[in-house]
């Protein structure tokens, strides 16, 4: 009798354990997924951050080419590059390179939409970075970042 409360109660054990075990696997994946999708959004403004440092290093205007409106980009993405139709399609992963991009190969769940807003007067922008993707059960998580830029120099 005492044998199999024993038992009992480390079954119980054992159970509680792997439940545990499980879900902490589960949330795991959702932080490495949040982990991506905040440098995704963060190379989304630094895209842009690099176009107008480029507009203003050839002696162009520091907003040559950013018009307003919803845009992909990719990390090596110039104002040309600038795509209305990748703002609604989700990023690739190239594991040669290990960077995401439009034209590689392997899909991936993140889509990545870069918001420019040229703000009247000429000499301030609004820069918003939206990545989205969905996770286990359908669930939809978003990460959004801003910044602003100015005409200082």
């Amino acid at each position: 009798m005492e044998l199999m409360i024993a038992m009992s109660v480390m079954s119980i054990g054992f159970l509680g354990v792997f439940a545990v075990l499980s879900q902490s696997l589960g949330l795991n994946r959702v932080v490495a997924n949040q982990y991506i999708a905040a440098n995704l959004a963060a190379e989304g403004i630094e895209v842009v951050k690099n176009i107008t440092d480029s507009n203003v290093a050839r002696g162009d205007a520091w907003n040559l080419g950013l018009r307003s409106g919803d845009f992909g980009a990719q990390y090596d993405s110039e104002a040309k590059d600038l795509n209305e139709a990748w703002a609604r399609i989700p990023l690739n992963f190239d594991s040669a390179t290990g960077r995401y991009r439009y034209d590689a190969k392997t899909p991936t769940k993140f889509q990545r939409t870069v918001s420019i807003n040229n703000i009247p007067g000429g000499n301030e922008m609004q820069v918003k970075s939206v990545v989205m993707w969905s996770d286990r059960g359908g669930t939809l998580f978003e990460i959004k970042l801003e910044d602003r830029f100015f005409n200082w120099r």
